[in-house]
């Protein structure tokens, strides 16, 4: 029911049951239980109960715990093949994964890649309902709490307006300034997906307020509307392509907005198969499989971020 937003029917229908056996069914839950997992006005259901919060979030550990059993049984019967699930962002999926998906496929044939996509709520209610085996994350990292976060890159903005603009030629004489963006609209990624605090942090240190006409998941969104004259764009630099360059301007946004960190997040002490760990290095050379144990089974958040003291960022 939660993961279908309280839908009966669609609950049903994934389930390959009826609408009728899918409420008996939490009506009897409710009553070997003694109390109601749902808010209900009419015959809908309407929220969850705080009760019905807590037993859920248990229910989801339980489920993800039995997948646990099931990989390790499927690691002995075949450790060549399988499936890896992953959640991440639309730039990851477009611009950062193709190439190594490729690789991965040709070492690991056997191995089936699903690629989900969502906000960082809906990743992170993946990965710990055992939905998915891990995600990619890039930014609005308070919803991924409970999970082990192990960094990976650092990314930049960079300010994307079409050739001849007047910003592109203010940049080719001086840097580019806060206050010179602050005199356009902006386009830029949906805050569901990066979090604003970046970008209105930066204007605000400045004194200045941004005017955002328009946001997008997609970078490409955003890319098409800069095209129509609606505004100035912000991305992340590695969405900016060859293609992109016969119109387009892609001007060094670096020293304007902190970087971002992009993030692979799991469930702690998991059990990983050879090649989970062989793709994780593969996006991330220095997750090697001793440190991504390391991070799994560290006690503290604290203690898991001293698995990385070491580690130098490779900036996208």
């Amino acid at each position: 029911m939660v993961r279908h937003d309280l839908n009966v029917s669609e609950t049903a229908l994934a389930l390959h049951t009826s609408q009728p056996g899918v409420s008996k069914q939490i009506r009897q839950l409710e009553e070997e239980l003694g109390v109601p997992l749902f808010e209900r006005a009419g015959r809908q259901m309407a929220s969850v109960t705080p009760a019905g919060q807590a037993i859920i979030s248990i229910a989801e550990r339980v489920l993800a715990g039995c997948e646990d059993i099931r990989d390790a049984g499927r690691q002995y019967a075949d450790p060549e093949a399988g499936d890896l699930r992953l959640a991440t962002t639309h730039t990851q999926a477009r611009y950062v994964l193709p190439s190594i998906i490729q690789a991965f496929g040709e070492a690991w044939p056997r191995v089936n890649l699903h690629l989900h996509q969502g906000t960082p709520e809906q990743m992170a209610a993946m990965a710990q309902s055992g939905e998915v085996d891990f995600v990619i994350a890039t930014e609005g990292m308070h919803h991924y709490q409970g999970l082990v976060l192990m960094p990976c890159a650092r990314w930049h903005r960079a300010v994307i307006v079409p050739k001849g603009h007047e910003l592109e030629t203010l940049a080719r004489s001086e840097a580019l300034t806060l206050e010179a963006l602050s005199a356009w609209p902006l386009i830029t990624y949906t805050f569901a997906f990066t979090g604003r605090s970046i970008l209105d942090r930066a204007f605000l240190d400045a004194g200045l307020e941004p005017k955002v006409v328009l946001t997008a998941v997609d970078a490409d969104v955003i890319k098409t509307y800069v095209r129509t004259g609606l505004g100035v764009g912000l991305i992340a630099a590695m969405a900016f392509e060859e293609d992109d360059e016969k119109d387009l301007v892609a001007l060094d946004g670096s020293h304007l907005f902190l970087p971002s960190t992009t993030h692979i997040g799991m469930r702690p002490r998991r059990n990983l198969r050879p090649y989970m760990y062989d793709f994780i290095e593969r996006f991330a050379a220095h997750l090697t499989r001793e440190r991504v144990d390391a991070a799994l089974k560290a006690p503290s958040a604290r203690e898991r971020e001293a698995v990385f003291n070491d580690v130098s960022l490779q900036v996208a």
